[in-house]
């Protein structure tokens, strides 16, 4: 059996990008994520869901507190538990997991157009 590592924090690099503190717009969009992370989390471990447990307990944090090009990496990776089979919808109910993707859509298009602006 393969160890799960889809919790494993990406690799905090330090770089020329402006602090999320100056970009107010990605920073409560991050933060907002983060409040509906908690919540999925929060439901995944009310349910024993190991799988969902790994893939998101480390999200919460990493939205809170990771730089502009971390947060692209997590948003990706969380995005990817919304597939077309074995989806994240599957298993924890929508009033929580539609809120979060909506939250994780507009960051990502946060980061996307900050990004075309550089």
């Amino acid at each position: 059996m393969s160890k799960n590592l889809s919790a494993i924090s990406p690799e905090v690099t330090r770089t020329l990008e402006p602090a999320r503190h100056e970009l107010p717009a990605i920073d409560e969009a991050a933060l907002t994520a983060a409040r509906a992370a908690d919540k999925l989390l929060d439901c995944a471990t009310e349910r024993g869901l190991q799988r969902w447990m790994n893939l998101l307990a480390t999200v919460p944090d990493q939205l809170r507190d990771a730089g502009l090009k971390e947060l692209r990496v997590v948003g990706m990776r969380v995005r990817a538990a919304y597939g077309a089979k074995d989806s994240i919808r599957e298993y924890l109910p929508a009033d929580l997991t539609e809120p979060f993707l909506a939250d994780l859509d507009r960051l990502m298009k946060l980061l996307a157009r900050h990004a075309a602006e550089r």
